[in-house]
This record gives C-alpha cells, sequence and structure tokens, in this order.
C-alpha cells in the first residue's frame, strides 16, 4: 500500500531541496541538487529559473509515478526579496534580480525624497533600507531603469508563489512574501503602503490570500491540494506558533542571528529601527518583531583569527566545551578585547590585543563579548512584552559555550534548543495541514532539550 504523503520543494540560494513527510510530519525521503548560476542583462548572477523549473517538474512527476507514495499534498518554501515577473502568456521577461544587486543611490535617493522621511518610512513599513532586498524597491527601479521591461509586466510574484505558479498556472500574493523587508507593506494601516498605488503598482501584484490556502486541482490525472508557497524564515517560525501556548522568542542562529517575537503588536520605535530591528510577518498578516545580529559571520571571522594565532586547526573552536574556571577569571575584570570586521564597535576597540595563553581562554572571552551582544538583540526582540520562554535553533544551537552562556544571561527565561533542520521545509507541510500541533510535536520532531542556567560560584 503507498504511503500517504506531503510534498515540499525548499528553494535555497545554494541547496534546492524536495522532501516528502507522512502524516506525522516525518520526513520519509529527500533529494538535493545544485544549479551554476547565470547573469543578467547588467552581468550580475542569479538563479537559473529556466533550469529550476525543469528541475521542480521532473522531480515531482518522477515521485508522482512512484509506486511508494501516494501525493496528497504539495507546497514550496524558499528565500524572499526575490521577484518573478511574467508577461501577458505567464512567461518570466526578465531573469530574477538577486537581491544582493546593487543598484543605483540615486534611484533609491529618489524613492525616499518621494516617499520619506525614511525613518518614518521604515517605520511603517518594517523594512530597512536595503536596496534589493526591498523587493518593492525593485519594481520601483525597474519602473524607472528598465521601462521597457516593466511595461510589459502582467504579474510580479514573489519567488515561493511563483514556484506555486508552475504547478497550477494561478498567479496569487500571500502575507509572508509580502510583509518580509519588502517595503510594500503598511503595518499600520494593514495594507500595501500608499506609495505602491501612487506608483500603481498594486496592478501588477496579484490577489492576497492567506498563506494556509491551498487549491485543489487535477495535477497529471491525480487530485492533489497545491499550497501557494511560504517565505522560508516565516515557514521555520510556523511549527512553534502552531504548537506553543505560552508567548516566546526564537532565536534563529546561523550566519545571521534572527531574534523573532511574534507576540507584539507595538510598531518599530526609531530606537528599535536603529538597532537593526525590522518586521517579518505571521501566516495570518500579524507582525513579527526581527533583531538581526550579524553573529554568524563574526564569530567565522574571529575563529579564523584565533585558530591562526595559537596554531590550532580550523576547525578546533567545534571541540571547546564550556570551562567554569575560565569564565570566573575573565569576568573578574572583565573588558572588551575584540575588534569586530562585521559588527559595530561598541564600545570602540581598534585593535584585537590578547592576553591569553591558550586557545580555549581566547575563545571563551570571544563568546563572553559575542553573547553579550545576542542578549542585548534578544531585548530588543522582546521590548517590554512579558515573554519568559527562550527558544534557539540553527547551527549555535550546538555550541556548549555558547549555550551555557546564554544561560547564564538570560536566567529570567527558560531555555530550550531545537534541531530544526528541516524547519522551513516542515513549515511548509504544516502551513497547508488540517492538523493541530500541541506541546509534544517540538519534544517528538525537533530534539527538545531544556537548558537550566549555570549556578557560577
Amino acid at each position: 500500500m503507498k504511503k500517504k504523503v506531503t510534498a515540499v520543494f525548499d528553494i535555497g540560494k545554494t541547496n534546492k531541496k524536495f522532501f516528502l513527510f507522512d502524516q506525522d510530519f516525518k520526513e520519509v525521503f529527500r533529494e538535493y541538487t545544485k544549479f551554476d548560476q547565470i547573469v543578467d542583462q547588467d552581468g550580475y548572477p542569479t538563479e537559473d529559473l529556466h533550469k529550476l523549473q525543469i528541475w521542480l517538474k521532473a522531480v515531482f512527476n518522477r515521485i508522482l509515478a512512484s509506486e511508494q507514495y501516494d501525493i496528497k499534498a504539495i507546497n514550496f518554501s524558499s528565500y524572499g526579496a526575490s521577484l518573478v515577473h511574467l508577461d501577458e502568456n505567464g512567461e518570466a521577461i526578465s531573469p530574477l534580480y538577486n537581491y544582493t544587486k546593487p543598484i543605483s543611490e540615486e534611484i533609491v535617493n529618489r524613492f525616499y525624497q518621494s516617499y520619506g522621511p525614511a525613518l518614518t518610512f521604515i517605520q511603517q513599513t518594517g523594512s530597512s533600507k536595503e536596496g534589493l532586498l526591498n523587493s518593492g524597491m525593485q519594481l520601483y527601479w525597474l519602473k524607472y531603469t528598465k521601462p521597457e521591461v516593466f511595461k510589459k509586466i502582467k504579474y510580479s510574484l514573489h519567488l515561493p508563489q511563483y514556484l506555486s505558479y508552475i504547478f497550477t498556472g494561478i498567479p496569487l500574493s500571500e502575507y509572508t512574501s509580502i510583509g518580509c523587508h519588502t517595503s510594500l507593506w503598511d503595518y499600520n494601516k494593514k495594507d500595501y503602503h500608499n506609495w505602491v498605488y501612487q506608483e500603481e503598482l498594486h496592478k501588477i501584484l496579484p490577489p492576497i490570500v492567506s498563506t494556509e490556502t491551498s487549491i485543489n486541482m487535477n495535477y497529471n490525472g491525480k487530485r492533489i491540494k497545491i499550497g501557494v508557497g511560504i517565505h522560508d524564515s516565516s515557514a521555520a517560525l510556523l511549527p512553534y506558533v502552531r504548537s506553543l501556548k505560552d508567548p516566546f522568542i526564537l532565536v534563529s542562529t546561523g550566519t545571521w542571528s534572527i531574534a523573532l517575537n511574534p507576540f507584539t503588536s507595538t510598531p518599530l520605535s526609531a530606537e528599535e529601527v536603529s538597532k537593526n530591528c525590522i518586521n517579518y510577518m505571521r501566516i495570518n498578516g500579524k507582525q513579527v518583531k526581527a533583531s538581526r545580529l550579524f553573529l554568524g559571520n563574526e564569530y567565522k571571522i574571529q575563529v579564523q583569527k584565533l585558530a591562526q594565532l595559537y596554531g590550532v586547526a580550523p576547525d578546533y573552536h567545534k571541540s571547546v566545551s564550556f570551562n567554569e574556571q575560565a569564565y570566573y577569571e575573565i569576568t573578574k575584570e572583565f573588558e572588551h578585547l575584540f575588534k569586530w570586521e562585521s559588527i559595530e564597535n561598541t564600545p570602540k576597540v581598534c585593535k584585537t590585543e590578547l592576553p591569553y595563553d591558550t586557545f580555549e581562554d581566547a575563545y571563551h572571552h570571544l563568546m563572553i563579548e559575542l553573547v553579550k551582544l545576542q542578549v542585548n538583540s534578544i531585548q530588543i526582540a522582546k521590548g517590554s512584552e512579558e515573554i519568559s520562554k527562550l527558544y534557539v535553533d540553527g547551527g549555535f544551537s550546538n555550541n556548549d559555550v555558547y549555550i551555557k552562556l546564554l544561560s547564564h544571561y538570560m536566567r529570567n527565561m527558560e531555555l530550550r534548543t531545537t534541531d530544526a533542520s528541516l524547519g522551513s521545509a516542515l513549515g511548509a507541510a504544516i502551513s497547508i495541514a488540517d492538523t493541530k500541533l500541541n506541546s509534544k510535536f517540538l519534544k517528538k520532531n525537533y530534539a527538545l532539550k531544556k537548558h537550566v542556567p549555570l549556578i557560577i560560584k
């Protein structure tokens, strides 16, 4: 008898992944691939949409014909800030412009002169000033620098919705993609910002539906429920929102460490904006306050330097466990010693000068400084809300020194770590399922682990 499954395409910038989940959301199949990038008209690297579409169809059709699995539903998770522009025939009329592509400061300044001031605009849209990382800016840029492309656009779809469109042929928009640093959404009005209407961009943005929407259709002779896609960060948050009753902060760690607060209703303050705080969006359109820190990137830079300085292997840092005595000695008369390369230095350190004889001691000092920054980032996301639960997933969830220090400095919150390696894909599967989750879900599917604060002598 065939196993009933939900299929999910989880499309990252590097890895393209396909998963099958059973009715208990257990992974039963996965397939990965990578594509070489192509370049856009300006020679800038970008996604090969044609190759991606061929792979999506080939993988899905192969699994659909399988004697082992019975696909009941399919959904899509992908990175945001990326639009696919379709003409009246439903064909992509331009490359998918990479959100790291630089654009003219003149265009950006003109935009904020027309629709600013910048601080007010950022507070309204929950989107910092970041060029094409604001997908709304891409539409403005296209309209005024590539009018011959812009006038051919019938619909502009965010990438997760384009993936769904490949299978349904129905152009749609949904909240999580619209609400994630796009500069399109006014969180106060709960509608597109006025500038979108003034530039008449609403005419090429498809109808908005709930992220939980699915389309029941006949695909290759089989009845399948097809989701509308979901932004990957919002997808990773969803299993927590669905399974936990009490308010919480989720710290998603990696290159960026992002503290997510889905339980806030207050607009971003000027101070929060100045501290790199933006909004993400839940599947129901509610805001998620997100405090961002380039923690993983800075960590990578600094441990490479320490490895060279102390003559140890590049991955030696992975074997270092928390040492209480080292912590005690370092914090007796603590001072900041590290000069950051990718994070603003506060207080200012002109040069890294370390008094330690061992890598372990220097590493502990580094982690104390980084975790203090992390604590500050969590406090920014938390604001004045009464929240006592703290969850950490991603790369740092397995770092013993980071977790011990965080549980110590955040002892007023209950800290738990999770192994959410399937986070975005699992969130996409859950978003179109009718199943209700409970608190046991994280324990069962995410290796939930509770951490008790240290008792420092």
